[in-house]
């Protein structure tokens, strides 16, 4: 007691000096500086990184939590060093900054790769490395970031393929990819992300079908693919159901079919289909009136102009140029329109097959049609739109229009060259603006002046301004299309001042690089090219604000009291616990599990180390990740497997609690039995059943001076997976393996296999009506080398196929005696392209008798289904069960040869004809196609 009130003392006079002794976490200090140190800085943005503390002293570009957390230590929340002019390359160190939400390096020359640690960044939810030189591909690890909803790493050199983890990234809505040299199939798991609202991968290398799983995106906005090469893929007619679409650009795709019916899409205002090789007619069913923009030029569309075009009243342009239009064109599309003020609508129809036009001739102002290259430029009827057919076409245009305030005088400014007058202000006032470069990077729509108020009104609205506070000073279309802005942001009047303050001009800022303002159907994606902060912004920092310097004196007495005080504490509370937590371990176990669990017993140290010899190396059967494996006879003569924990292997109390509780329900005769545990003297030991024939791997690389016969292998293949059907379907509750491999397959006296080591397991998902365990697990990665579900690797998405393949694997290894890596060769990979092109000799174990051709075809074929890439072409575990018991049954005498039988009198000449790859391959093939009728079913047929 009196050294328990001994302890809250010393933290009572640690606690108020260690309050002001908050400084950033040192792990993240560590990481900043190796930023810095990876980047080159030719503008010194960086300067103040060497001198002081990130949070504290104000380090330029670096944010932090206003609070501490709970382990005592401020931590980086955003990491802002966008066109700063750097280079150099991204450190892995980033990984480290844990606490990270906002990682944005853009319009810089960073290049290099993307480090893969930046997938260790659980709560990053913007990522944007948009603007670089960045190179190479993209790390699967990036996929792990499941809060992320801003991906945009658009203009660099990035290629390779879009990792399908990416599809684990479910609060992704924008993502941006555009502008690189990414190639391969778009994966159609991007379905999953059911919140995706932008979807920007145009101007790039993709190739393939356009994934008609796109279609469950249902809030997709912006969908842009343009030029890319998908040759000659048609459009999928499931992307008629994107209800949400606002945009559909895919231009200069290769595009082949018809076209989808738009009219099933009610908010879509911007189709851009340009250069492709569309055919058929244009559907004519009414479309949104919405919609600004419909390119369909450069195809190779016929039939009629639909009438439905003249019932659209935002329309800007309607370009069907180049195309084999032929009838008449409707006057109504210009006619049934309001184009007063400073609207305006393109029409392209040049170089169809149009012979005449429909209703009055006379377009309104502000209309611009192109008529050249069609028949009816030479009917001597139309005369009143001959201008229409020229190059340029006909139709006059009004000038965009600004407005500035008048009858102020030129001397209304200071001499300062930064101050102006505000241009839409009520009253003549200058002031200092912020200039802001900013882009819309797919609007929808072709021409920007009907829309200006309406911009101007959302961006004050979000930034809580008054409408005359922002001046468009300049804008410009680009490549893309997109639309470059330069703006000028000014002070409010009412407050009579002529700058923002410090704290206004972070707000402002802060707004625009963490995309807090409202999306927009009609702007869509923005980016922030620069934030020019001049005049007596110069000296504004854009890091978070510095801890006052008045605390600087408490904070330096309060690290050294601290440090003193709370380490004397700490070493006198855990030397006096660390005795009483020993004694009370095993009593705490002996309480709350030997009544529990029936058939399990508690060992004590002592009989542990005297059935092991005390753990002599002569004793020492195995050796794994866990810890070393002794043989071991019990007082009762029992021989067992003792499984003793290495100090860094060892779990907390509960885990070890939960996982002999787990193992305690596990009873089949194709599972290693648990007999029981030792939990003292800080030890953690699983005492098992003892296999004396070893592991399938010890036999198989002929450790084991016996070679198993062909049947022998089929039933040890049947025993291995029979254990883990009992896992998937049996076990309460169902279990994933996970780490399933010939050396976890041990053998008794009888060479029964029984599966083992239970280390890395997985509970799996509650199993359905129908018994099926298909769901997934999203997991981290475990597992041996060689073993592993590629589709796993990639996805972490874990399922019970993740467990066939393994075993898959397995089979292959009884079949061949290679081991699943060998001098760096994936014995799948090898084996399907043996079975292509080499015989059967190099394929099956040379050491292996007693096999016929047509059987071990069977099991080739079954193996290889178990090795399928994709999870769905794969057999459930009671597939493979069945299917092996069928192989198993077949007449023995034809099939089944005795394993003294040599390998050359099975394969006769008048059999060995049978025993070639294309057979196999065949079998494999047939297989597949009886799938969904026999195999399933375990038929006998197959």
């Amino acid at each position: 007691m009196r050294m328990r009130n001994l302890f809250m003392l010393f933290l009572f006079f640690c606690f108020l000096p260690c309050v002001f002794a908050w400084s950033t976490h040192p792990a993240q200090v560590d990481a900043l500086r190796a930023v810095k140190k990876a980047l080159v800085d030719p503008k010194h943005y960086l300067e103040n990184w060497s001198k002081g503390d990130p949070c504290i002293s104000n380090w330029t570009g670096v944010w932090c939590y206003d609070t501490v957390g709970f382990d005592g230590f401020y931590h980086v929340r955003e990491l802002q060093l966008l066109n700063m002019n750097l280079s150099g390359t991204l450190a892995p160190e980033l990984g480290k900054l844990s606490h990270l939400e906002v990682l944005d390096f853009m319009w810089n020359q960073i290049n290099g790769s993307i480090p893969k640690e930046i997938g260790n960044l659980s709560s990053l939810k913007i990522l944007v490395l948009n603007g670089n030189l960045l190179s190479g591909s993209l790390p699967y690890e990036l996929g792990f970031l499941s809060n992320m909803s801003r991906l945009q790493l658009d203009q660099n050199n990035l290629s390779g393929t879009i990792p399908k983890t990416f599809a684990n990234m479910k609060n992704m809505e924008h993502f941006h990819l555009d502008n690189n040299s990414f190639s391969g199939q778009l994966p159609s798991e991007l379905s999953q992300l059911k919140n995706l609202v932008h979807l920007l991968l145009d101007n790039n290398n993709f190739s393939g079908n356009l994934p008609s799983q796109f279609y469950a995106l249902s809030k997709l906005e912006i969908l842009q693919l343009d030029n890319n090469h998908f040759d000659g893929a048609e459009i999928p007619e499931s992307y008629q159901n994107l209800s949400s679409l606002v945009k559909l650009s895919l231009r200069n795709c290769s595009l082949g079919g018809t076209l989808p019916d738009f009219s099933q899409m009610p908010f879509i205002t911007y189709i851009d289909m340009s250069w492709n090789m569309l055919t058929g007619s244009i559907p004519s069913n009414k479309l949104s009136a919405n919609i600004t923009t419909i390119d369909l030029s450069n195809n190779k569309l016929d039939g009629l102009i639909p009438e439905s075009f003249s019932y659209l009243p935002s329309l800007q342009m309607l370009s069907l140029a180049n195309n084999s239009l032929n009838g008449s064109v409707p006057a109504s599309i210009w006619h049934n329109k309001s184009l007063s003020g400073n609207a305006r609508l393109s029409i392209d129809l040049q170089y169809n097959l149009l012979s005449d036009i429909s209703g009055d001739l006379n377009s309104p102002q502000n209309v611009n049609i192109r008529l050249q290259g069609n028949p009816l430029c030479n009917n001597a009827k139309i005369r009143k739109i001959r201008h229409f057919c020229d190059s340029n076409g006909g139709g006059n245009w009004t000038n965009d229009g600004s407005t500035y305030p008048v009858d102020c005088p030129a001397t209304a400014c200071p001499l300062d060259q930064y101050y102006e007058l505000i241009p839409q202000a009520p009253t003549c006032f200058c002031a200092v603006p912020i200039r802001i470069g900013y882009r819309l990077k797919s609007p929808s729509f072709t021409y920007f002046p009907p829309y200006i108020s309406d911009f101007e009104s959302y961006v004050t609205s979000a930034l809580n301004m008054e409408l005359y506070q922002i001046f468009i000073d300049s804008y410009a279309w680009e490549e893309g299309p997109r639309l470059r802005m330069d703006l000028k942001i000014f002070p409010n009047t009412f407050n009579n001042s002529h700058s923002f303050n410090e704290s206004e001009v972070h707000r402002i800022r802060h707004m625009y690089t963490t995309w807090q303002f409202p999306r927009s159907e009609l702007f869509g994606p923005y980016e922030l090219l620069n934030f020019t902060l001049l005049g007596p912004y110069i000296s504004v920092n854009t890091g978070k604000g510095g801890i006052s310097k008045v605390l600087l004196v408490s904070i330096l007495v309060g690290v050294v009291v601290c440090a003193v005080v709370v380490s004397v504490a700490i070493t006198l509370f855990i030397s006096r616990k660390k005795n009483s937590y020993r004694r009370l371990s095993r009593r705490f176990l002996s309480k709350h599990m030997s009544i529990k669990i029936a058939g399990i017993k508690d060992f004590t140290y002592n009989e542990m180390s005297q059935a092991s010899n005390d753990f002599d190396c002569s004793a020492q059967v195995g050796e794994g990740g866990y810890g070393n494996v002794y043989k071991g006879t019990l007082a009762d003569g029992t021989v067992v497997a003792i499984k003793r924990a290495k100090e860094d292997s060892r779990q907390g109390m509960h885990e070890f609690l939960t996982e002999i509780h787990l193992l305690s329900r596990l009873h089949h005769r194709n599972l290693v039995a648990l007999v029981g545990y030792c939990c003292e003297n800080d030890e953690q030991m699983l005492v098992y059943e003892f296999m004396p024939n070893g592991t399938l791997e010890d036999w198989l690389s002929g450790k084991s001076e016996k070679i198993l016969g062909y049947s022998t292998r089929l039933h040890i293949a049947l025993g291995a997976a029979s254990g883990v059907l009992y896992l998937h379907r049996e076990a309460n509750p169902p279990i994933f393996h996970r780490d399933i491999k010939a050396s976890n397959i041990l053998l008794d006296s009888h060479l029964i296999a029984k599966v083992a080591d239970f280390g890395i397991s997985c509970l799996a998902p509650v199993l359905d009506d129908e018994g099926d365990t298909s769901q997934y697990l999203f997991t981290g990665v475990k597992g041996t080398p060689g073993y592993i579900d590629p589709e796993y690797f990639l996805t972490q998405n874990l399922t019970d196929k993740s467990d066939v393949y393994s075993l898959g694997v397995v089979f292959l290894e009884l079949i061949t005696g290679v081991p699943p890596i060998s001098h760096g060769k994936n014995l799948v990979r090898e084996v399907n392209l043996a079975l292509k092109s080499g015989p059967l000799l190099d394929i099956v174990d040379k050491r292996m008798k007693g096999y016929s051709c047509d059987n071990v075809e069977r099991f080739i074929a079954l193996t290889m289904r178990c090795c399928e890439e994709k999870p769905e072409m794969r057999p459930s575990m009671l597939d493979v069960v069945r299917e092996l018991e069928n192989i198993l049954k077949i007449d023995p005498e034809s099939t089944i040869m005795s394993d003294s039988i040599s390998l050359q009198s099975t394969c006769t000449s008048t059999t060995q004809s049978t025993c070639r790859p294309d057979t196999i391959l065949k079998t494999v093939s047939d297989i597949r196609v009886l799938k969904s009728q026999n195999f399933r079913h375990g038929s006998d047929t197959v």
